[in-house]
C-alpha cells in the first residue's frame, strides 16, 4: 500500500481498483441523524458539522454515508457541509439498498426502479452532481446480476457515479466475482471496491474473500473495525454491562462479542496498547491498517474527543511481531483449510 503525504496528518493511500487516492482513515457517518429505542437523535445536524470539521482539519477528505442513514438527513447535512467548501476536493461514498417504504417491496433492493430512484434521490440531498463511490448496500438475491451490473454501468457512463463498490455482511466473494464476469463480458462497470465487516475479532473475510481482493486488485475498506466498541475497552469480563448500552445488552451483542475467546483477543490488546503508549481502539485500528489487502479503514464516532483519538491510530507504527501477536491471538476461521 503506498502513501502520500499531503501537508496534512492522514496521508492518502491508492483506493485499490481505482484511479483515487482514499484518506487512509475513511469518516464514516451512519450515526448521523440516528434516533435511538428513546427516540433521540444520537447526532445531531450541528455535532455531526463538527465532526466533519475534525475529519476534514485532520487532513481527512473521504466521507462515507449512505442514502439511510438517519432516513436521509445524513446525506443532507452532509450536503449543507459541503456547499462552503471544494467538493472537487473531497470523495463522497453512499449506498443504496434498505427498503425506504412501508407495504413497498420495490423500494427495496438492486432492481432498476429502486437504484434510479434512490440514486437521484440522494444526489439531491448531497447537492452534488455525482459520487465517487456507489455502493450496493447488500446483495439482492431477489433481482438479477445483469439487471444490476447494467443499471450501475449506466450511472457510471451517464458521470453520476464514478466507481462502484459492494457492501457487504459475510463474506460472499462468489457473488461479487460473477457479478464482475457479466460486467467484463458486457463492457460494462465492475465493482472495484469492497466494504467488509473485518476487525480483530470478526476475521471471516481472511478466507477466500480477502485473497480474491488481492489477486483482482480491488479497494477493502472495512466497516465495524472496533467490533461495535468491543475494541474500544469499554466492556469488562467481570463487570456488568453499562445501564445505557442497549446494544450491549442484545443477545447478538453478546454471544458475537461477550466471548471468553474475544476477551482474550483483547487481553493481547491491551498489552500492546501499554507498550505502544495508545489506547486498545488505536492499537486495532492500526493491525487493521497493516493487514494485507486493506486499504483504508471506516471510522467512526459520537464526540471530537473520540473521532481525534481514533484518527491518531494512523501516527501508530506497529512491530511486525506486535501485529503477529494480535493476528494470533485468535485463530482465522480458515486456518488449516
Amino acid at each position: 500500500m503506498t502513501s502520500t503525504r499531503d501537508d496534512t496528518d492522514l496521508e492518502f493511500v491508492k483506493l485499490d481498483g481505482t484511479g483515487l487516492h482514499t484518506s487512509e482513515l475513511q469518516f464514516g457517518t451512519w450515526r448521523f441523524g440516528k434516533e435511538n429505542e428513546a427516540g433521540e437523535v444520537e447526532i445531531g445536524e450541528e455535532r455531526a458539522h463538527e465532526l466533519l470539521d475534525a475529519y476534514a482539519d485532520a487532513g481527512g477528505r473521504y466521507i462515507d454515508t449512505a442514502d439511510v442513514y438517519g432516513g436521509g438527513t445524513c446525506e443532507e447535512w452532509i450536503g449543507d457541509w459541503l456547499a462552503d467548501r471544494d467538493r472537487e476536493r473531497y470523495t463522497i461514498a453512499s449506498k443504496i439498498y434498505w427498503q425506504i417504504r412501508d407495504g413497498d417491496p420495490n423500494s427495496r433492493g438492486t432492481n432498476r426502479k429502486n437504484l434510479r430512484h434512490r440514486l437521484e434521490a440522494l444526489l439531491d440531498r448531497l447537492g452534488t452532481d455525482y459520487v465517487d463511490v456507489l455502493y450496493i448496500h447488500r446483495w439482492d438475491d431477489a433481482t438479477d446480476a445483469r439487471e444490476t451490473m447494467k443499471t450501475l454501468n449506466g450511472f457510471v457512463e451517464s458521470g453520476k457515479v464514478h466507481y462502484l463498490g459492494a457492501s457487504t455482511h459475510r463474506p460472499n466473494a462468489w457473488k461479487v466475482a460473477r457479478a464482475n464476469e457479466i460486467a467484463r463480458a458486457e463492457g460494462w462497470e465492475p465493482f472495484t471496491v469492497l466494504q467488509p465487516r473485518y476487525n480483530l475479532v470478526d476475521r471471516e473475510v481472511e478466507g477466500d474473500y480477502l485473497e480474491f481482493a488481492r489477486q483482482q486488485g480491488l479497494g477493502v475498506c472495512p466497516w465495524s473495525p472496533l467490533g461495535q466498541g468491543f475494541l474500544t475497552g469499554k466492556y469488562d469480563r467481570e463487570e456488568d454491562l453499562p445501564e445505557e448500552s442497549k446494544v450491549a445488552s442484545s443477545s447478538r451483542f453478546r454471544e458475537s462479542y461477550l466471548t471468553t475467546e474475544n476477551f482474550d483477543v483483547h487481553d493481547e490488546l491491551d498489552r500492546v496498547a501499554d507498550e505502544v503508549d495508545a489506547s486498545p481502539a488505536q492499537v486495532a485500528l492500526a493491525w487493521l491498517s497493516h493487514r494485507d489487502g486493506v486499504t483504508a479503514p471506516i471510522v467512526g464516532a459520537r464526540t471530537v474527543d473520540q473521532l481525534e483519538e481514533n484518527l491518531a491510530a494512523a501516527d501508530i507504527d506497529l512491530s511486525d511481531e506486535q501485529v503477529d501477536r494480535l493476528t494470533d491471538a485468535k485463530a482465522s476461521p480458515y486456518e488449516g483449510l
